[in-house]
């Protein structure tokens, strides 16, 4: 499937694991249900030590302690001795689907050029969009699949996946297509997102109003009709799409039954926590300038705060205040922001342990915003993120490790060994 040493082991019908050392992320029936963590409880990952796990039909039937295994018929037996298992990671924000790398504004950037810089020269988002527009759909579904399976082996499970690389009808279209086969194919849950709203195209630089209006009366309504997209994404920014622009453009997509995920905050206070929170935005990501206003919005709100450092990583730019964020009670995602320009990495095991090296967030409190707040971000809670009776068994099996904390520790090495699936049932 990819050049990785992690085995993929697709539905079987009933696989039995066994002398499991951690299994992690339980939920046991009559437990409170865990939709999401936030604040204190985002430390607490409850756990099973010497455990053993039962999946019948792509689904977890059932878990306990080794002391309580019966004799059980399984196709498949599955000694995790010395491993750890838990919910395959949940993916929330990732821009998968493009035509090529920008390895050379990596060199800009490294010569001095900012960000912002490199986007007026046509670079950033327009660069993107020129290859991808010049790109087959064929090929650029074979491309975006060989990079899905790549993460997959790696332990992601579930996944978002963004336009706005199109910035034209048919090229916004094209990557939704894309995606729509990468969700019928994977093996996986694949959630899409609208984001024509990403950048302005050179062609309407000077008449905005104009773009605008043709994401509201052209894209969206093609967008909706053929089932493209769960979401409806806005790069809310200086210098890209502001807060009346972003408040227009979230309208119309809850018209076309599309609910807000938000770009907010990377660059400067832009506001867009705050308009996320107004228009009951899913969640708002990024998040790197963030102080007390923008923490005040999200309380009480039912947005998820999702952190994306590993872009804040490669931009150099500052980190987001997870510790600060979770210390005022509120949940906490992390998700990868997988793109060609400012984050070209979906290792969500590296973003581990970037979120524990800069964000100060504990292993526990990381591997919660991975899997079961990862899930929450994009409506995936009833299905995965934790390990409980009936729900999807996409798990991960780790290499023999001495801790949870190693996952992390072991910064750039690839601790899952087998990644489960359960079907796409």
């Amino acid at each position: 499937m990819c050049a990785t040493t992690t085995s993929l082991i697709f539905e079987a019908m009933r696989q039995l694991i066994t002398n499991i050392k951690q299994l992690c992320q339980v939920e046991h029936a009559g437990d409170p249900p865990r939709n999401r963590l936030a604040g204190k409880d985002m430390a607490i990952l409850p756990s099973i030590a010497n455990a053993w796990l039962l999946v019948e039909n792509g689904r977890i039937h059932s878990f306990g302690e080794m002391s309580t295994l019966q004799e059980q018929q399984a196709d498949e037996v599955i000694n995790a001795t010395g491993k750890f298992v838990m919910p395959a990671w949940c993916d929330s924000h990732t821009h998968l689907v493009f035509a090529a790398p920008r390895d050379e504004e990596f060199v800009d950037r490294i010569r001095g050029l900012s960000y912002e810089e490199i986007a007026r020269r046509g670079g950033g988002i327009l660069n993107s969009a020129r290859k991808l527009n010049a790109m087959d759909e064929s090929e650029l579904y074979d491309q975006s699949l060989l990079r899905l399976h790549k993460v997959m082996a790696q332990g992601t499970g579930a996944i978002e996946i963004k336009s706005g690389y199109g910035l034209c009808l048919e090229g916004e279209l094209k990557m939704l297509r894309v995606i729509r086969r990468l969700r019928e194919n994977a093996g996986i849950p694949v959630k899409a997102s609208f984001l024509a709203a990403h950048a302005y195209p050179v062609e309407y630089r000077d008449n905005k109003e104009g773009y605008i209006d043709l994401i509201i009366n052209e894209m969206l309504p093609r967008v909706a009709a053929e089932g493209l997209a769960d979401y409806m994404d806005v790069f809310c920014e200086q210098g890209f799409f502001g807060i009346p622009e972003t408040e227009r453009l979230l309208e119309a997509g809850w018209k076309h039954g599309l609910k807000p995920k938000i770009h907010a905050n990377q660059l400067h206070h832009s506001g867009g926590v705050e308009v996320g929170v107004k228009h009951h935005a899913l969640s708002v990501d990024h998040l790197e300038c963030v102080g007390a206003e923008e923490i005040g919005a999200l309380t009480g709100s039912t947005t998820m705060p999702t952190l994306l450092p590993g872009a804040a990583f490669f931009l150099g730019i500052q980190y987001q205040p997870a510790r600060s964020i979770i210390d005022a009670g509120l949940p906490v995602c992390l998700a990868t922001d997988y793109n060609p320009g400012s984050c070209p990495s979906g290792n969500v095991q590296l973003l581990l342990s970037i979120a524990c090296t800069q964000l100060k967030m504990t292993p526990e409190e990381a591997i919660n915003a991975v899997t079961i707040n990862g899930a929450a971000a994009i409506e995936l809670e009833q299905e995965m993120g934790t390990i409980k009776t009936g729900k999807r068994a996409n798990l991960i099996i780790t290499n023999p490790i001495p801790s949870l904390a190693y996952i992390p520790y072991d910064y750039g090495n690839n601790a899952v060994e087998r990644l489960i699936l359960g079907g796409s049932k």
